[in-house]
């Protein structure tokens, strides 16, 4: 008659992250500038590496994404071609040229959506606060994109 009941933990990964410094530290918007926590070259180091990473993975994705697209394109040239699909050609045109018209209205009142402009007022925070991250970021980033 004794049931015995098992116990579960819980694991609340907001806190758990809350209690994980390194990551706030370096990237909470209200952690300050990184200057005050890290010497420039582990700062030149956090930025390169990660930079490096970024740029390597956004040039094996972007040659993907070309190959795709472009691979897309050529195949439904192909198609078209030899009759598989008829594109109606006024009809892509005419919707590339009311693409273009909308494309001119927005750029030409340049405005912003409140949340999209906070989001960019806070990346120039962050930027200005972390000078020397950001320059390691930017200078990482190309060697990625090279490599």
């Amino acid at each position: 008659a004794g049931v015995k009941e098992d116990s579960f933990n819980v694991l609340d990964l907001a806190e758990y992250t809350k209690n994980r410094p390194w990551w706030r530290k370096v990237f909470s918007s209200s952690s300050g500038s990184s200057a005050e926590k890290y010497n420039v070259a582990t700062q030149l180091v956090i930025g390169g590496v990660t930079g490096w990473c970024t740029g390597f993975i956004f040039q094996k994705v972007g040659k993907l994404a070309a190959t795709a697209v472009g691979g897309g394109f050529f195949l439904l040239q192909i198609a078209n071609h030899t009759g598989y699909i008829k594109v109606d050609w006024k009809l892509v045109e005419r919707d590339m040229n009311k693409a273009k018209q909308q494309l001119k209205l927005h750029s030409s009142g340049n405005k912003m959506s409140p949340e999209v402009k906070s989001r960019v007022d806070e990346v120039i925070i962050f930027l200005k606060k972390n000078v020397i991250l950001t320059g390691g970021f930017a200078g990482g980033f190309l060697l990625g994109m090279a490599s």
